[in-house]
């Protein structure tokens, strides 16, 4: 795995970090927590709390989704990677995990809580509201996406 620096250039390269400033984004950086996750790691499962928003900085995860009609049946939906993110659905609705989240390969991860977003709530407002913002367009667009999967399902 290769070693990646955590700066502010690194975290504008995620759509929730977009549109803030330096300043704003040294906010951000004194909260982030970095974790390392060995391949075949656990690293949320569906049904179970979460409470923080995970940005993937090297590696890949597989999101599994277990059905809930067929308690046997499991589904792999996605592979998220570098670049990518998780966990924001439970910042915003409070809920259980929608699934599960193992690593495929050696992942490092930068981690953000709800607690953490709490903090910066009251230190910034501005980069509160811009983060939210931020996530809300980014659970938008992959309903859309989902949305669109569905349109193509139901036509044959």
């Amino acid at each position: 795995m290769s070693e990646v620096t955590i700066d502010n250039e690194f975290l504008s390269s995620y759509s929730m970090f977009g549109g803030l400033e330096d300043w704003e984004l040294d906010l951000v950086q004194s909260f982030l927590t970095n974790r390392l996750y060995e391949a075949g790691a656990t690293i949320l499962h569906q049904g179970e709390q979460n409470s923080s928003v995970f940005f993937i900085v090297d590696g890949e995860v597989a999101v599994i989704r277990q059905s809930e009609a067929k308690s046997d049946e499991q589904r792999q939906i996605a592979t998220l990677k570098t670049g990518d993110s998780f966990g924001e659905m439970e910042l915003i609705d409070i809920n259980r995990c929608a699934a599960t989240i193992v690593t495929t390969v050696p992942t490092r991860v930068i981690t953000l809580s709800n607690a953490h977003f709490y903090q910066i709530s009251l230190t910034s407002l501005r980069t509160y509201t811009m983060l939210m913002l931020n996530l809300a367009r980014d659970i938008s667009r992959r309903l859309r996406a989902a949305d669109e999967l569905l349109a193509l399902i139901n036509v044959h």
